[in-house]
């Protein structure tokens, strides 16, 4: 089972950003706990802070074998209809994380272009939102 995580701009930079909406781990550190909490998945990891070469790695997953996608977007989920396009071409379980707390955000933040491509989304358990997302993803598979 091979599932596709993607993070967007600024999320490289985990662990130095505002610990209360972000918590205090890392990209990295995340990566770790999904690898030690489900270790019988292949996950590919992902980062960009470039729209396009999101847009590609999503486009790329539709024949890779993948059976799920998660991405945060970071700030292109408020913005990136060319990024909402893309998931909506992919037919696998999506589902779109935020560490914070969308609906605790300032106003532009609270309208996410992108999760209305995704199957769901998760916002404001931090890293949690990423264990909870690939649970979810098994779930679906297991239908």
């Amino acid at each position: 089972m091979k599932i596709l995580i993607i993070n967007g701009p600024n999320l490289n930079l985990l662990g130095e950003r505002d610990e209360t909406q972000y918590g205090n781990v890392t990209l990295s550190e995340i990566h770790d706990k999904l690898t030690e909490e489900f270790p019988g998945i292949d996950f590919e990891f992902f980062q960009s802070n470039l729209e396009g070469e999101i847009i590609e790695k999503i486009q790329n997953a539709r024949n890779s074998g993948f059976v799920g996608l998660v991405i945060n977007p970071g700030g292109y989920s408020h913005t990136s209809v060319a990024i909402r396009d893309a998931l909506e071409l992919v037919d696998l379980p999506k589902i779109e994380v935020h560490l914070s707390n969308l609906a605790k955000r300032e106003e532009f933040r609270r309208n996410s272009l992108t999760a209305t491509a995704c199957t769901g989304y998760i916002s404001g358990f931090k890293e949690f939102g990423y264990l909870a997302a690939v649970y979810l993803i098994r779930k679906l598979q297991s239908k």
